[in-house]
């Protein structure tokens, strides 16, 4: 089956759109943002699905590794198998870019670099959600460049998962996952351990998630909790500061606690949830003499919303408001807090026999320390049949500087208390076509940035970088994605990125981060099937980087699944190449893994 393309979206943990198996019942998929939701054939937006068979079939070992297979997706890791990424949409920053676990934000205030520090092992992840572009007047925060909303399941009946891997450097991984429950009451909990001792010199790891959810049914709607906790404890040679810092060591930690209720009274749909995040990031710049340099922040984000929708005569009308108070304690940074408040408006309608759907929308934001934003925006699409479609989207958008942007202070960076927040008006243009077996799309956007905020300094020379405002940029590129299901048992995809990334005026500093986006990406992935249990996939990547040149990486996975037990082969970097996705981090050469998974199905 192609992979589906569609998009379930807001802030509570209620997300109904269940990514289809078959492509025929594309039509019956809801794209749900915070409020409103549409069919998919109404969508206008470039939004992916990463299914389930997507998961199983790929060869990656964790989920940022999965979402470098996405076109338009920038993922520079430190490390490898999660232990540390960051994020980016079409040559944003991963400042830029909004994290959602079930519909929860999970961004971290002190800096982007924790953000993906989820409760979850990837193989314990359903599907996940990706709007390239802008989602701010949806989302709120950090959805300046794009959103990704990753989605676990709860099982029904009663039923226990156990799986094990190892490979190179002495790596070993164990995973437990039982499910029970009814249609009306479910409970699922997970707890996940990996670890390794390293490609290189002090580049070792420990990964441990635990994650509980539950799903209690109600009249026309339901009642989930969610409660997770992720610890890593890892060598960070060259992470930070300098290549030469080849002893630093960091510990992080991720909690997260929400529940959200869902219940629809006839036209009328309400949503509400109240959630808990902490976070919490331990640095020694040389692991054998913590005494040198310790850094120590601990971070708790608390929040609730409120949203609902109406279906009346003139469309899809939605409003919600959403609080939350940001709390960070740090030996570095001090103790900092401030108080966001958020109202969301949207309406969808639509004309020309349902053909042409429109959705203008805004948000306005308060923040106690950097005052009012208002974040509007309009998406138009046009269907000329139910396999063509084109669509269109404008959106402004702001991010106000983290507290490690603003304080933070060390012998090679030095924050900014002077920062503005970074604005930007971002637009696209798109056309997708769809049928049973293949999925098109060509795109081609603009981001015009004010006031975009960097790290910089004025030579490579230059021990420290500074916090700054570092002036207007703009992005403009096109994107073209192609993924073909030829035969039951063969499928291809391939996709390309081509970015342009320029200051509007002469700079004479060295950038950090806006502008190390990469100028081509080419990703081909090929599928293959066979003797009935048997699964093939390779994985393709070519990246051209501004600052750090070209490479070419090919995985490999070899599965082996029937009924209720599954065994894998899987090499990354099969060709050993050698190269970096960030500055100074070298990455692993050729890496095998084997792992298998038995279901254990209890009556």
């Amino acid at each position: 089956m192609i992979k589906k393309v569609g998009s379930v979206f807001f802030l509570g943990t209620m997300l109904f759109a269940q990514a289809q198996e078959k492509t025929t019942d594309i039509d019956t998929i809801a794209v749900q943002g915070k409020f409103i939701s549409t069919p998919y054939k109404s969508a206008n937006q470039n939004i992916t699905i990463i299914t389930k068979a997507d998961i199983i079939n790929s060869p990656a070992k964790s989920i940022d590794e999965i979402l470098q297979q996405i076109p338009g997706m920038d993922i520079r890791r430190r490390g490898a198998n999660g232990v540390q990424s960051d994020i980016g949409f079409r040559g944003s920053s991963f400042e830029q870019v909004l994290l959602l676990l079930n519909g929860i934000r999970m961004n971290d205030s002190q800096t982007g670099h924790n953000s993906m520090n989820i409760p979850v092992d990837l193989d314990d992840v359903e599907r996940i959600e990706v709007i390239k572009g802008p989602a701010a007047r949806r989302f709120g925060q950090n959805a300046y460049a794009g959103a990704i909303n990753i989605i676990t399941k709860i099982n029904l009946g009663k039923r226990v998962k156990i799986s094990a891997e190892g490979g190179d450097y002495e790596t070993y991984g164990l995973g437990l996952n039982a499910s029970i429950g009814t249609e009306k009451f479910s409970n699922s909990i997970q707890a996940n351990s990996a670890s390794s001792e390293g490609y290189m010199h002090n580049t070792d790891y420990e990964i441990r998630n635990v994650f509980y959810q539950s799903r209690l049914a109600i009249k026309d709607g339901d009642i989930k909790l969610q409660a997770g906790f992720s610890e890593k404890k890892f060598g960070a040679n060259g992470f930070y500061s300098s290549p030469l810092a080849t002893e630093q060591y960091e510990e992080v930690q991720a909690s997260v606690v929400s529940l959200a209720h869902q219940q629809t009274f006839g036209r009328f749909r309400l949503n509400s949830n109240v959630y808990w995040r902490r976070g919490q990031d331990m640095y020694l710049f040389n692991r054998e003499k913590p005494e040198i340099y310790r850094n120590m922040h601990i971070g708790n984000n608390v929040g609730g919303e409120v949203n609902s929708s109406y279906q009346w005569g003139l469309g899809t009308t939605g409003i919600g408001v959403e609080l939350r108070k940001e709390f960070l304690a740090s030996n570095n940074l001090g103790n900092r807090n401030r108080f966001v408040s958020q109202v969301f408006f949207e309406h969808h309608f639509s004309l020309l026999d349902k053909k042409l759907n429109i959705t203008p929308g805004v948000s306005w934001a308060n923040y106690s320390n950097e005052g009012n934003f208002f974040y509007p925006g309009l998406d138009v699409g046009y269907n000329f049949d139910p396999n063509n479609k084109i669509y269109g989207n404008i959106s402004k958008v702001h991010r106000v500087p983290t507290f490690t942007d603003l304080y933070y202070v060390s012998k090679t960076e030095q924050g900014n208390v002077n920062l503005t927040p970074e604005s930007a008006v971002y637009s696209e243009i798109g056309y997708q076509f769809q049928n049973k077996n293949i999925l098109a799309k060509v795109s081609g956007f603009l981001r015009g940035a004010n006031n975009s905020i960097d790290w910089v300094k004025a030579s490579l020379n230059d021990p420290i970088w500074y916090a700054q405002n570092v002036g207007d940029t703009t992005i403009k590129g096109v994107e073209a994605e192609l993924d073909h299901r030829v035969l039951d048992w063969l499928k291809y995809t391939v996709g390309y990125t081509y970015l342009d990334n320029k200051f509007n005026a002469s700079n004479d500093f060295v950038s950090r981060y806006v502008l190390d986006n990469l100028k081509h990406q080419f990703i081909a992935k090929l599928e293959t099937k066979f003797l009935k249990n048997f699964t093939n996939e390779l994985v393709y990547r070519y990246n051209d980087r501004l600052n750090l040149g070209s490479y070419n990486l090919l995985d490999e996975k070899l599965s082996f699944v029937k009924k209720d037990f599954s065994v894998y082969v899987l090499i990354n970097n099969v060709t050993n190449t050698e190269y970096t996705e960030t500055f100074g981090v070298n990455m692993p050469n050729r890496w095998f893994h084997v792992g298998f998974s038995y279901n254990i199905n209890i009556k």
